[in-house]
């Protein structure tokens, strides 16, 4: 049997940041022995330059696919030569989506205007490879701005052509639900399982199951009981669990549905 046929798959990993690179093939050993059976690795979130190390990844684990992209912290870096490069890695066979990418009215680390920008050119990207997005989106406290202002973009873009993923979700069930009807499925991250996040454990059991993927953000945002410690994939089965437990369901069955969807999404052929 295929690996890929069962066991978890990590939809967001960043295999590629300078906390894991120099031991990725450990995390992703023990990723294998946690029932973690293909991970996402996502070149975002780090500087244009760090793409190459998602895909180098990709290249050496047959468990593992990447994504390029510029995330809003670092809007700013975005120009043509940006875009070339991305391009490149794009024609790569195990590059299978851009991203993340999208809008961080939280930090707020790049304006807002260059974060418009840089994601509305990706969306253009994206279509134009037929590859699907990861998308990264938080509103600033108390607010649903940035999420209006996603929906906004993503129909004006035609962003809906290509669909893609929410990823580490945090948004309330409307902005869950308008995603949803554009084409983006819904991934929950460690965060899901926090004593504080109750509404967010509302969100996702209303949602239905075969939209919604299950991710470690790693190296960030390590579930309960793990809070604290360096994230990485093989701690996705504590994700898996909640999410199991908001929709009760056995976790068997939440490994299936999020791993096959994942492969959807993400248009990974498991053969």
């Amino acid at each position: 049997m295929n690996a890929l046929a069962r066991g978890l798959f990590d939809s967001h990993a960043h295999l590629g940041a300078p906390e894991l690179y120099e031991e990725a093939g450990a995390c992703i050993a023990r990723a294998r022995e946690a029932g973690v059976s293909g991970s996402i690795a996502v070149g975002a979130g780090y500087g244009i330059g760090l793409n190459a190390a998602a895909v180098a990844l990709a290249e050496q684990h047959p468990d593992v696919w990447a994504t390029v992209g510029v995330h809003p912290h670092d809007a700013t870096e975005w120009s043509d030569l940006a875009r070339r490069a991305l391009d490149g890695w794009l024609a790569h066979r195990r590059v299978v989506a851009v991203g993340e990418c999208g809008l961080d009215y939280w930090y707020e680390h790049a304006p807002r205007d260059a974060q418009k920008h840089a994601l509305t050119e990706q969306i253009a990207l994206a279509r134009e490879h037929d590859v699907p997005l990861v998308i990264h989106v938080r509103a600033s406290r108390g607010s649903r701005d940035a999420f209006e202002d996603l929906l906004s973009i993503f129909d004006q873009t035609g962003a809906d052509e290509v669909g893609g993923v929410i990823h580490c979700f945090t948004g309330d069930l409307e902005a869950a639900r308008s995603c949803l009807a554009r084409g983006f499925d819904i991934s929950f991250s460690g965060i899901l399982t926090f004593r504080n996040a109750g509404d967010l454990r509302e969100v996702a059991a209303a949602l239905p199951l075969d939209r919604l993927l299950v991710e470690t953000d790693s190296p960030l945002l390590a579930p309960v009981p793990l809070r604290g410690k360096r994230n990485e994939p093989a701690f996705l089965p504590h994700v898996a669990s909640c999410l199991a437990e908001v929709h009760g369901r056995p976790l068997d069955e939440i490994a299936e549905r999020t791993r096959e969807r994942a492969l959807q999404a993400f248009r990974i052929d498991p053969t």
